[in-house]
């Protein structure tokens, strides 16, 4: 069964929301990475991953620009057993693919408008505690 295990947050100062998740909720971090045109800063709460994510300055990509300008809850992914079929099944609802071809996530528009990604089970990892 697919399930919900990563919330995005694009945020303008990663610094000050990290320390927010950490001292307000507990969360623990993962890993801080670069990523394309981004920071993604990984925090969870032992079961989802919540990334918070920090945009360069200027870009442009159609991922940057996806949920909006400013501040918002970016996208949220949802794990699949077989990502290829996945993405037909995707592709099938005439869903736009937003990622460039071959990256992994696949981020697309959902029905509605929201911007969601598919990905292969065990991408995010959990803390050790």
């Amino acid at each position: 069964m697919s399930r919900i295990v990563h919330l995005a947050l694009k945020v303008d100062d990663l610094e000050r929301a990290t320390e927010f998740y950490r001292k307000v909720f507990g969360f623990v971090e993962v890993n801080t990475e670069k990523v394309r045109d981004h920071t993604s800063r990984h925090l969870s709460d032992g079961r989802l991953d919540v990334a918070l994510i920090k945009y360069d300055a200027g870009t442009q990509s159609a991922e940057s620009k996806a949920a909006g300008e400013g501040p918002c809850i970016h996208h949220f992914a949802v794990e699949v057993d077989d990502l290829p079929a996945a993405t037909r099944e995707i592709k099938s609802y005439g869903c736009e693919i937003i990622s460039d071809p071959g990256v992994i996530p696949v981020k697309f528009r959902a029905p509605g408008g929201t911007v969601c990604e598919i990905v292969p089970k065990g991408r995010y990892k959990k803390p050790a505690r």
